[in-house]
């Protein structure tokens, strides 16, 4: 069987998420990858114009919801906690969540390669099926379709503290064991100008400790931070 023949449709996926498109070509182009227009000159456009969309969609709605949500939090923690919700790894999980990895739409390449398990892909595919929702149903059906997800997410947030600032804490560690500073190395950088992604490594005394990517230096290096953390934790 080849990998097209056992994608997802658009109707499957709308009758799955019980949410209906009016223009179910809104929701195709939110699942189609660059590779695969790449491949099929018969696809109009990919997701990319819309995973901008939806990445401006979710910052106001994170920050709304928080708002609404946390009354007495002060503003600092707020934005941490907003970082925390729509971070590349946070909205991976929600697209894995809700299984997007069946649906997307991949060059020959791109799936050979293991794109569908790539958080950077499947946070693209999130932010861009946000903004197809956006355009086709307004920001009311958005808000309510993300409250659940939030709600659930949230706690992991508060439960793991993922809100604090990792490299702030890795830097905490790596002084009171009397070790140099962490720095943060660019690895690699790929991608097209407006989405660029980046990878980044951490070293404490020379010694690789963790390794991240995002669509951000920043992002990436506090990615690195929290592999480090996390491998930190484990030993």
């Amino acid at each position: 069987m080849n990998d097209e023949a056992i994608i997802e449709t658009t109707q499957e996926l709308m009758n799955r998420l019980h949410l209906y498109f009016n223009d179910e070509l809104l929701l195709a182009r939110a699942m189609t990858h660059r590779s695969y227009l790449n491949e099929h000159p018969e696809a109009l456009e990919d997701n990319e114009r819309l995973e901008f969309l939806g990445d401006a969609v979710l910052d106001f709605l994170v920050g709304e919801w928080l708002y609404n949500r946390f009354p007495e939090m002060e503003e600092g923690d707020l934005t941490q906690m907003r970082s925390a919700l729509v971070q590349t790894n946070q909205l991976a999980a929600f697209a894995r969540l809700l299984k997007f990895e069946n649906t997307i739409r991949l060059g020959k390449g791109e799936t050979k390669s293991g794109g569908k398990l790539r958080n950077t892909l499947l946070c693209d595919v999130f932010e861009a099926f946000i903004g197809s929702l956006f355009l086709d149903k307004g920001i009311e059906v958005v808000k309510e379709f993300m409250k659940p997800l939030l709600e659930v997410a949230i706690e992991e947030v508060i439960e793991q503290h993922k809100n604090e600032d990792p490299k702030s804490q890795l830097q905490e560690w790596a002084q009171a064991n009397g070790y140099s500073t962490p720095k943060y190395l660019t690895r690699n950088v790929h991608g097209p100008d407006h989405a660029k992604v980046f990878e980044i490594e951490v070293r404490v005394n020379s010694k690789v400790m963790g390794e991240g990517i995002g669509k951000s230096k920043q992002a990436a290096e506090k990615s690195a931070a929290q592999k480090a953390l996390e491998s930190i934790n484990q030993h």
